[in-house]
């Protein structure tokens, strides 16, 4: 499925809009006690383990992003926005866009 932050997607026609779509996932407080545990892993400034759950979260916020603009009847997304956000100590990772058909 063709998931694109630009609100067109280059030599395709959008033949039918079918709403916004949103895929959410929560990274609990368990995952920050874990990974600051593996302090050790932070090479040059950045820690692998977290870049690895950061990337992992997004990439699921992203496929239930999709399903949904599937369930809807789209076969792309267009205008994908993704927000990170921090609610009492747990990291949310959204991704919502605009479930279309293309041609």
């Amino acid at each position: 499925m063709i998931t694109t932050t630009t609100p067109s997607i280059e030599g395709r026609r959008i033949t039918a809009y079918h709403g916004v779509v949103v895929g959410e996932t929560i990274i609990g407080a368990n995952i920050f006690r874990d990974l600051f545990a593996g302090i050790r892993d932070i090479v040059g400034g950045r820690s692998g383990a977290y870049e690895t759950a950061l990337a992992d979260a997004r990439r699921t916020a992203i496929r239930e992003m999709q399903e949904h603009a599937t369930e809807l009847g789209g076969n792309a997304v267009v205008g994908v926005d993704l927000d990170y956000e921090v609610i009492n100590n747990m990291l949310m990772v959204s991704a919502s866009g605009t479930a279309v058909t293309i041609e």
